[in-house]
């Protein structure tokens, strides 16, 4: 297998998570997004969108982390990041996709460069944004945590989907200096996944293409 990711990438990092949680080799082709190496021919050849990450298994290449994930989840089934029972599943869903689909797509690097090259926004609106949409993303997580029951991830006592989602987020959001008070079950899940050695594995600076 190969990844095509870059190590700031929030959606490669989840993919790079479950790819350690369920103990695959994988080869780590890097895309440096921030020097524009996704917008070169070379990388069209292999990503019709031009985005990481993309998985390339033989002669078959998947775009999209949660898509990716949920194919690794099928295919290996071995560590299960998905429940299997439907409820449960929709639940897991319903928690990555609120950070995936709500929080993410406001804050990722596409977005912040045309606030600042397009309009014209300044350093300091551009935090104020992003520490904006981070903050309310994650109330609206925690509530979500709060009607479930207590268990040691987002999800239950293992990881699942949502924390693959989750710590990338957090992650990111230490990097602006996002406001994470008031988030007891949220922060509770990713200290807990941090203390596993295949998030430890997957984070930027374990990356080879790691830039301070």
């Amino acid at each position: 297998m190969k990844l095509y990711n870059y190590f700031r990438s929030s959606a490669s990092f989840r993919v790079r998570i479950a790819l350690a949680l369920k103990q695959l080799p994988y080869e780590y082709v890097p895309v440096h997004l921030a020097r524009g190496d996704h917008k070169l021919p070379a990388y069209a050849a292999v990503a019709a969108d031009g985005l990481v990450p993309v998985l390339e298994v033989g002669e078959l290449r998947l775009s999209q982390s949660m898509a990716i994930i949920e194919y690794l989840d099928e295919t290996h089934p071995q560590v299960r990041l998905v429940p299997a029972e439907p409820v449960d599943r929709a639940r897991v869903r319903g928690l990555a996709q609120s950070i995936a689909c709500e929080i993410h797509p406001l804050n990722n690097l596409r977005v912040l460069k045309y606030l600042v090259r397009d309009l014209q926004a300044d350093e300091a609106a551009k935090t104020a944004w992003y520490r904006h949409w981070v903050r309310e993303g994650l109330l609206a997580f925690e509530r979500q945590l709060e009607q479930l029951p207590t268990g040691t991830y987002c999800f239950g006592d293992t990881p699942t989907l949502a924390d693959c989602c989750l710590v990338p987020q957090i992650f990111n959001g230490k990097r602006f200096d996002c406001d994470f008070s008031g988030l007891p079950r949220t922060m509770a899940a990713f200290d807990a996944c941090m203390a596993l050695e295949a998030f430890q594995a997957a984070q930027p600076s374990a990356c080879p293409d790691f830039e301070a």
